[in-house]
């Protein structure tokens, strides 16, 4: 369940929790009482036809028209309706303020954006200049409204709705001082894990070949299949085929209300790296 101002989205994965739905409702209404404007079921993505039941994206309870939360004092337009997952990528809360923290005075680039996360906090916390790149042109829509959110921000962010492997083939060297690489799951299948680990070493191969020296990479794979192990591996192959010095200045995970179940451990299913590149 992920709260948005007023709002809680729902995102059933199992049927029999789909089953408690109306519970989960009622739940919801007496713990919140007056706070709670609306309730809407998302999982007609997570639960398809499963086991026979037919699942709807649908609203439990309540109304909600344009939806605007804030998130460390910045706030995001939510694409509740149409947006991947429940419209937000709440397990990149901390991460995102750790970017913002290193983002003061730099040229920041951020990859797979989709709607401006990162770019976000970067503008707000001093970038020089924020790029952002999404292949979808919705996304890329979302990430202009959520950066025009950000005061005094008029003129420092630019937006690029292309691939991102092309953006990086056509990109300057040594112009972006801190980049960010946050691309969607290569590998949810142990079957295609080899394909993943080469997609992920050529992007960040990429990155790091571009990046300015001594800048900063924030890098993600959020791929079940891939370990943290097999990631910081792919790092390293990918910085030696570079000719790269990579130094990992902090190890990344979600955020503190993704925790994680020690008899689950693909729980952990977001991994990151704060690295320097020189």
């Amino acid at each position: 369940i992920d709260w948005f101002d007023g709002v809680a989205v729902i995102q059933f994965h199992s049927v029999g929790m789909f089953y408690l739905k109306n519970m989960i409702v009622s739940i919801l209404q007496y713990l919140l009482k007056d706070n709670i404007k609306a309730v809407y079921n998302k999982s007609a993505a997570t639960l398809p036809d499963a086991k026979g039941v037919h699942v709807e994206d649908e609203l439990l309870f309540g109304n909600f028209e344009e939806v605007v939360a804030k998130e460390n004092e910045n706030s995001f337009y939510i694409d509740i309706l149409k947006g991947q997952k429940t419209g937000f990528f709440i397990d990149q809360r901390d991460n995102r303020q750790l970017v913002g923290e290193y983002a003061k005075g730099k040229k920041v680039l951020n990859l797979f954006c989709y709607t401006g996360g990162f770019s976000v906090y970067a503008l707000a916390n001093g970038a020089e200049e924020v790029h952002s790149v999404d292949i979808s042109k919705k996304a890329i829509d979302y990430t202009v409204m959520n950066l025009d959110l950000v005061p005094n921000s008029k003129g420092k962010h630019q937006v690029f709705t292309e691939n991102v492997f092309d953006f990086l083939d056509n990109m300057p060297s040594d112009y972006y001082d801190l980049v960010v690489l946050d691309p969607p799951a290569f590998a949810k299948h142990h079957k295609v894990k080899d394909q993943g680990i080469k997609g992920y070493r050529n992007i960040n191969r990429q990155a790091m070949e571009k990046i300015r020296k001594g800048g900063l990479l924030f890098t993600f794979s959020c791929s079940q299949a891939i370990s943290k192990d097999d990631f910081l591996t792919l790092l390293f192959s990918a910085a030696a085929m570079e000719g790269k010095e990579m130094k990992v200045i902090k190890q990344l995970q979600q955020s503190v209300d993704h925790p994680i179940n020690i008899f689950h451990p693909e729980g952990s299913y977001l991994k990151g790296f704060m690295l320097h590149i020189s």
